[in-house]
């Protein structure tokens, strides 16, 4: 299966950047699965959790605050005005 690579800013710093399979994030019209091979996409971001499923299979979730996220190429930029990983 084909690798996102995912990169998650805040205004001030990088939270996050890796390969993922998936990703699940709140959008202020709903929550959106995104998997490799996804069509463009810009979306806002609504505050709340993203889930980010890395290729080991293991979960990191960063909580989000504003912001948008967009998605092309299996290329996933989540740019938040605060985010931090959830330990």
């Amino acid at each position: 299966m084909a690798a996102l690579s995912v990169n998650i800013v805040s205004a001030d710093r990088q939270v996050w950047s890796g390969e993922a399979t998936q990703i699940v994030a709140k959008t202020v019209e709903g929550e959106i699965g995104i998997l490799a091979g996804h069509e463009p996409l810009l979306a806002v971001l609504g505050d709340g959790a993203v889930r980010i499923t890395t290729t080991d299979g293991s979960v990191v979730v960063v909580n989000a605050e504003g912001g948008f996220f967009s998605v092309n190429r299996n290329s996933v930029e989540v740019v938040a005005g605060q985010a931090s990983l959830v330990a």
